[in-house]
């Protein structure tokens, strides 16, 4: 199953993206802060990284960086 990592901090918004994509059968989770996404992206255990841009802690581009 493809696991996809949702780095949201706006609860609305990361709850109708991890809606859609469950309801597609698509594993996810969720975080809302720059430092947490960066670590779990390290981890290997995603497929695929949604990311928004204006996280706190360290922002969307530093952790796409």
């Amino acid at each position: 199953m493809t696991r996809i990592l949702i780095a949201e901090d706006e609860e609305r918004i990361a709850a109708f993206i991890d809606k859609g994509l469950k309801a597609s059968g698509y594993a996810t989770e969720i975080v809302g802060e720059g430092g947490e996404a960066l670590k779990l992206a390290r981890s290997g255990k995603y497929d695929l990284l949604i990311l928004d841009l204006g996280l706190p802690g360290k922002d969307g581009l530093e952790v796409l960086q």
